[in-house]
């Protein structure tokens, strides 16, 4: 008795195994995704370039099946013949869409079904046309334009090179006729009661060129950077008080260029008339700083009218040695009245108070340097 049961024990494991396994392929074969198959032929009108047997079958993009053939048909050979199996209940019917497509980076080619819009569409007799070109990649697609392009261009070259020439001298006479068509426009908004905005008048300071005796030579070497300042100065227009409103006659009136550039060109242009033999530069940006340097910062360059009219200019200033070191600092400041608010009696006014302000700065400079 005791011999027996390991027989017993062992038959019944064999069993258990084998029943296993026809559970397994039945399960596979019916409820694991390779159950009942339809199959139907796809006819492509074209090149198939890439698929393969075992290659997806996407329905509205669900994976449903997998080309099991392909064939090229002798008496069609522009033709390709495709057998797939999809899922039995797959809603392939007459009006079913196919085509190629290409998924992921390496455009691997699948059969691409898409589903029509009637459900009443009677079920599929015979084979399913793909859409012409379906094959075509988006890389051939490209290829295809491009051909067509420069075919086109190849065809027209002659009448493409004469539209630019005529183009050419076009603009050759329009540039030739500018003086015409500017009074043309002119005449144009003239007639039409149109009126052109009135053009800018601008204004210079003027630079310094008489000093007092006696006068005290500068050392070689200086050099003066432009002005730092707030972005409020950083502008052509002749900027009045912070409470005050701008007056309507300055509104066509601008400096010659920024004032901390203009305060810069003047500064230089009076250094040079006090001793040109010694006259400051402009900073290389090329070069480290090197040599005696006069640093200023520009605080005020305004129009004050009250209580009366007046120019007014501001700035510190700083002589820096080579090693960084400040050897000396001022504040300077200086004014002038205004007899009428007009932007020639204005600009008047600031070359009389920049000569006042400047003068002081050069004779410091010297003293200092």
């Amino acid at each position: 008795m005791e011999t027996r049961a390991p027989y017993v024990i062992i038959g019944v494991f064999v069993l258990s195994a084998i029943a296993a396994v026809f559970g397994f392929v039945y399960w596979l074969n019916n409820t694991g995704g390779i159950g009942k198959r339809d199959t139907y032929q796809v006819v492509f009108n074209g090149p198939v370039p890439g698929l393969l047997v075992g290659a997806a079958v996407l329905f509205n993009g669900i994976r449903v099946g997998e080309v099991t053939s392909l064939e090229i048909v002798a008496d069609h050979p522009h033709d390709v013949h495709a057998s797939i199996a999809v899922a039995e209940k797959t809603p392939v019917r007459a009006d079913t869409k196919v085509g190629l497509d290409f998924q992921g980076l390496t455009g691997v080619p699948v059969v691409a079904l898409e589903g029509g819009e009637k459900a009443s569409a009677p079920p599929v007799q015979g084979a399913l046309i793909a859409e012409q070109g379906a094959g075509q990649s988006m890389t051939q697609a490209a290829r295809d334009a491009l051909r067509k392009v420069d075919k086109v261009l190849s065809d027209n070259a002659t009448p493409l090179h004469d539209a630019i020439t005529n183009l050419s001298t076009f603009t050759q006479g329009l540039a030739r006729n500018t003086p015409k068509l500017d009074g043309i426009v002119a005449g144009l908004e003239r007639m039409t009661g149109a009126t052109a905005p009135p053009r800018k008048v601008t204004y210079d300071l003027r630079a310094i060129d008489t000093f007092q005796s006696p006068k005290v030579p500068l050392e070689a070497g200086l050099v003066i950077a432009e002005p730092t300042a707030t972005a409020r100065l950083q502008t052509q227009r002749f900027l009045f008080a912070s409470d005050e409103e701008a007056h309507d006659a300055f509104d066509n009136a601008q400096w010659s260029d920024s004032i901390p550039a203009l305060i810069q060109e003047k500064l230089l242009q009076s250094f040079e008339n006090y001793d040109i033999a010694h006259a400051p530069v402009r900073p290389d940006p090329t070069a480290q700083a090197a040599g005696t340097r006069l640093v200023t910062d520009l605080r005020q360059f305004d129009i004050s009218s009250e209580p009366d009219a007046k120019a007014i200019i501001a700035l510190s200033a700083k002589v820096i040695n080579e090693a960084g070191e400040i050897k000396a600092a001022r504040i300077f400041e200086a004014s002038a009245p205004i007899d009428e608010m007009t932007p020639a009696k204005a600009v008047s006014a600031f070359d009389q108070a920049f000569a006042e302000l400047g003068r002081n700065l050069i004779a410091w400079t010297a003293a200092v340097h």
